[in-house]
């Protein structure tokens, strides 16, 4: 007689969809926070349920099989059905709970998003967070990550984006350096200058885009003997005099407000408002609705920078 074959877990489903993503089962234990062991022994559980491979490994990448294809996307509208039951069931409890994987930039994420997370954390304790400064732009859906914090506007239509925070570019140097180099008196004279440039997540490197009086844009090609991928390198650069740095308001209002930099064609400037970017919708889930509110609410607060 031939014994039924006992139904799926759905953690191993979930096991099996991160491991497929990230054809790694190294790099979906780290995105997990397991074990690679926990990670082999719960695909193994997954296989002998459905009596078939889904996985082929080699020593440098995993492969879903034929089958696994076919379980992969059975196994994502069952996730999401099995969230959506979780939400609903407890859409009378307002308390938000489970992991919340965020990702931001360097310095944005470390000196603004790193103290919003800790108190929205020491609000809702039933909450727990893992939070990944990076110095690339993300692609939430494909990463595993719930939230993406960042600044500028250009967004992947297949994201979700939800403005937390007007803000821009500005256009700064140091007195020193405007002793020796002077002012610029056109967009197009900055590249005439010594421009630290920045590699950083949106910015296109070596290509400073702005906006003008009027919806005037211009689109300037900058050099200099200084570049970085880091935003707060470039800034200290600038302090020191070494050239002109675009950065955003947050980053260097107390600098000008200290005299230490100077704004340089103030009529011209870069839009990157504050985004959170998701791969769903936040009403489809309640932690990332409540984040999404909180860091809303904390940028427009007394504690915003």
């Amino acid at each position: 007689m031939n014994l039924p074959l006992p139904s799926p877990a759905t953690e191993d489903l979930r096991v099996f969809t991160v491991v497929a993503r990230r054809a790694s089962f190294s790099a979906a234990a780290h995105e997990l926070g397991v074990s690679p062991a926990y990670v082999s022994k719960r695909i193994r559980l997954l296989e002998q349920a459905l009596g078939t491979p889904l996985l082929t490994r080699t020593t440098r990448r995993v492969t879903v099989t034929e089958a696994g294809e076919d379980v992969y996307r059975h196994a994502l509208q069952v996730l999401e059905a099995m969230d959506q039951l979780v939400q609903a069931a407890g859409s009378s409890r307002r308390e938000p709970r489970g992991l919340l994987r965020v990702c931001s930039s360097l310095g944005f994420g470390r000196r603004v998003v790193a103290p919003a997370l800790s108190a929205l954390v020491q609000q809702h304790p039933g909450l727990s967070v893992r939070f990944e400064v990076l110095d690339r732009l993300v692609d939430p859906a494909a990463e595993g990550f719930d939230l993406d914090v960042r600044i500028g506007d250009e967004i992947a239509p297949h994201l979700v984006a939800h403005r937390l925070q007007d803000n821009h570019r500005l256009l700064c140097a140091a007195p020193a350096y405007l002793a020796r180099a002077g002012q610029p008196r056109t967009p197009q004279d900055l590249a005439q200058h010594d421009c630290l440039v920045i590699k950083e997540r949106d910015h296109p490197f070596g290509v400073w885009r702005l906006q003008g009086p009027g919806g005037a844009t211009a689109s300037v090609k900058v050099t200099g003997p200084l570049s970085t991928n880091h935003g707060e390198v470039a800034l200290q650069w600038a302090l020191e005099g070494r050239g002109v740095v675009l950065r955003s308001q947050w980053d260097v209002a107390e600098d000008l407000r200290a005299g230490r930099l100077q704004t340089l064609l103030p009529a011209w400037q870069q839009p990157a408002a504050v985004w959170a970017v998701t791969p769903q919708r936040p009403a489809q889930s309640a932690k990332v609705r409540v984040a999404v509110q909180f860091l809303r609410q904390w940028l427009a607060g007394p504690a915003a920078p």
